[in-house]
């Protein structure tokens, strides 16, 4: 049995984590919520680190700025921000004459893709795809699955292969962001955190988005570390639950690493009395991943598909950082059971009514966890 399964996360095959608690039934509506298209932001704030904060802990809501998090978080504690890079995972595929339309999802340990391709049932095991402006770029189907996936093997691989990107692919915004003739210049950088190190994401770690040279320049003044880990986020992180029971849902498995280092400088920050603030749910999900029951975190390579609910118990992070989240998702989901189900819903009733901005390119929020 893993040493987490008494935990009440859910993983897939390939995830680290746990089970349900027997036939525990958890109804996905509780975790809806109705939210105005004008809360919906379509732009970042600018400078990104004016962006509203709010914070939720026990002694209830206080509205904040993000420039605020020195004075929020104290000397010795360590930001975990996550470090992928959001790679153009939008293409156009020829098959022939015929078009497709692939976006990428995620990497596999060995060198194919996993993508979503519209029209897929034109497509064959060992078809050849190329790719728009990007002639050198190839691609061979080397499996189908049923819910319209595809396993990619393409011809290119590390720089070669994020140049060739570059050239053919477009970014894959949510499409809560609305760009109705595609991206817009400003979004190659505005959908890309300031830690983006390592290529891989289809979509942003969003709370990351909101830091800046000089927001980091004060955390360290502070004495405030920072540490940095990877996890690349593939589309499904945002899917909503569908099932009713949202214990059946079953998360895609994302690829993530922690390193040695980064490791040791988030146990020894624990140790010297700092506390663990993850930068985002998915800082969060692999520290969760990768954590002992005694709450050390050990170094990581693989995949995870864990899937967080209320009643988790919690090993790692003190606090975490996060943007809004869609109704019945399973981020929200997730902050639920970091911070309590009531102090989330009446948190997100307080952000609705005080005009708050949502998703991607929206606020952000400082949650202390319900039961440290």
């Amino acid at each position: 049995m893993s040493p987490h399964s008494s935990r009440l996360g859910l993983s897939g095959p390939t995830g680290f984590t746990g089970h349900a608690g027997g036939t525990r039934v958890m109804n996905a509506a509780d975790f809806d919520f109705e939210l105005p298209p004008e809360r919906i932001a379509q732009i970042p704030a600018r400078p990104r680190d004016a962006a509203r904060l709010l914070c939720v802990r026990s002694g209830g809501l206080e509205d904040r700025v993000v420039r605020d998090l020195p004075d929020l978080l104290r000397s010795g504690d360590v930001l975990v921000a996550n470090d992928t890079r959001v790679i153009q995972a939008q293409l156009t595929a020829r098959r022939g004459e015929a078009r497709i339309g692939i976006t990428l999802n995620q990497p596999r340990p060995d060198g194919t893709w996993h993508a979503l391709a519209r029209n897929a049932r034109r497509l064959r095991d060992g078809d050849l795809l190329r790719f728009d402006e990007a002639e050198d770029l190839t691609a061979v189907v080397t499996a189908r699955d049923p819910d319209g996936g595809v396993m990619l093997r393409f011809n290119q691989r590390d720089d070669a292969f994020v140049a060739a990107l570059r050239r053919a692919g477009a970014l894959a915004l949510p499409p809560y962001i609305h760009r109705p003739n595609g991206p817009e210049p400003e979004d190659a950088a505005d959908y890309q955190t300031i830690f983006a190190r390592n290529d891989g994401a289809v979509a942003a770690p969003t709370a990351g988005l909101h830091f800046t040279p000089a927001l980091l320049g004060a955390l360290e003044t502070r004495g405030i570390r920072r540490a940095t880990v990877t996890l690349h986020v593939g589309a499904g992180t945002f899917l909503p639950v569908r099932s009713d029971d949202a214990t059946q849902h079953r998360m895609h498995a994302e690829r993530g690493e922690i390193s040695a280092a980064a490791a040791r400088s988030i146990n020894a920050a624990r140790a010297e009395g700092g506390r663990i603030v993850a930068v985002g749910t998915t800082s969060l999900r692999l520290l969760e991943s990768a954590v002992g029951e005694d709450g050390t975190i050990e170094p990581f390579a693989g995949e995870t598909s864990l899937f967080i609910l209320p009643g988790y118990q919690f090993r790692s992070a003190d606090l975490l950082m996060t943007n809004f989240h869609l109704p019945r998702s399973t981020l929200f989901m997730l902050v639920c059971a970091f911070a309590g189900t009531d102090a989330m819903r009446a948190a997100y009733a307080h952000a609705i009514a005080g005009s708050y901005r949502f998703y991607s390119y929206g606020d952000s929020s400082l949650l202390w966890r319900h039961d440290s």
